[in-house]
């Protein structure tokens, strides 16, 4: 297993060094610039401040450099929040985003597995219908859509939760940590269904009923440790991009974290923030994925990492 592990890794750098190089020169083929405002600045101005980040360079020695500083851990100075380098934001915003998505993924987990569980166990039955009607709703509904709902039922009518920011304590994190749960949950449901019902005709399950085992030892031993390999998979980059901010959520909710940071130097292209949000990202998918695939040994015997 460690030696897989270790090949696993050192297979993900051409692939992460590939995503820096091709985020790199796609953000600087797009109009504008970090320091272009409504207002022109002067010549003699700009070239300065081009001078004094280094944008005055050929774009290779710009490449070349920005990947000697990200060798050491430094994901350069923000070309547009002057007082902050890009270590810093982040710093700031993934705590926010880090917690409200390890919460929202792992109530979806829960509630996925069950709900595709108990639909699988009754299949054709009123249940199972209703329970995937359900969940094929919160699969159609986009959390652009959800969202703003919430606030208008739970905050602005009844008055239980407060609408956005985070100056409410944990009571902030309700509504986005729902909003962002829903859409995974439903999916989740689905997938463990299907592959439910799949391992429930297997031969080792008619097997495991026929030696005379509990339905309830036969359903937590054997069938639902094969049916949730296709969750493992889902939850893989799922997990990445919630824990790394949701655009949507965080811009509606009003949540410093990371995505909302990613969407803010987009705009104001700030290229070493877009970066910092790209590699970050990147290296999660990357050891979440070697997460994954580790997981499927555990869960399926018939995988073998020799």
């Amino acid at each position: 297993m460690l030696s897989y592990t270790v090949r696993r890794i050192l297979g993900a750098i051409p692939t992460i060094l590939a995503i820096i190089a091709i985020a790199f020169f796609m953000i600087r083929l797009a109009p504008g610039g970090p320091f272009a405002t409504d207002k022109p600045l002067p010549v003699e101005i700009k070239r300065n401040m081009e001078k004094a980040y280094h944008l005055d360079e050929p774009l290779y020695m710009q490449f070349g450099r920005y990947l000697g500083n990200l060798a050491q851990g430094d994901f350069g100075p923000s070309f547009r929040m002057r007082d902050y380098t890009v270590n810093q934001l982040l710093a700031q915003g993934f705590p926010y985003s880090l917690q409200i998505g390890l919460i929202a993924i792992a109530i979806a987990t829960f509630a996925g597995i069950f709900l595709g569980t108990v639909a699988a166990l009754n299949q054709n039955s009123p249940g199972d219908y209703g329970t995937m009607a359900i969940a094929m709703i919160g699969i159609t509904i986009p959390n652009f859509v959800v969202a703003p709902l919430l606030v208008l039922v739970l905050a602005v009518t009844w008055r239980l939760l407060p609408a956005g920011g985070i100056t409410e304590g944990w009571t902030s994190f309700i509504l986005p940590i729902v909003a962002l749960a829903l859409p995974p949950t439903a999916y989740i449901a689905r997938l463990t269904r299907a592959s439910m019902i799949e391992v429930l005709r297997s031969n080792f399950v008619r097997t495991a009923r026929a030696k005379g085992l509990p339905e309830r030892i036969t359903i937590m031993r054997h069938t639902l440790k094969a049916g949730l390999l296709p969750v493992v998979s889902y939850l893989g980059p799922t997990t990445a991009g919630i824990i790394t901010g949701s655009i949507v959520i965080e811009q509606i909710f009003g949540i410093p974290g990371i995505g909302r940071y990613f969407i803010q130097g987009a705009l104001n292209r700030d290229y070493t923030l877009v970066m910092g949000t790209v590699v970050l990202i990147a290296v999660l998918i990357v050891l979440l994925n070697l997460l994954v695939d580790v997981l499927y040994g555990a869960l399926d015997p018939r995988v073998r990492y020799d």
